[in-house]
């Protein structure tokens, strides 16, 4: 496990971008990134990568919570 980890929304905050920009960002709509935040659904591996880019963090420290 990674020494620290950061929220799906806090990576979205590091972007400075709404849900339905980083959505937009993705390829995905502001429900889905919702979703992804509140654990409801997870991003694949795809999406997981374009996050890191536009966050700016690793991938290894993206906590994705699991309901």
């Amino acid at each position: 496990m990674a020494a620290f980890s950061v929220s799906l929304k806090a990576c979205r905050a590091n972007a400075n971008m709404t849900a339905d920009d980083f959505g937009k960002e993705i390829g995905v709509n502001k429900a889905t990134i919702l979703k992804w935040e509140k654990g409801e659904t997870v991003p694949d591996a795809i999406q997981l990568h374009k996050i890191s880019q536009l966050s700016g963090v690793p991938i290894d420290f993206i906590f994705i919570p699991m309901a």
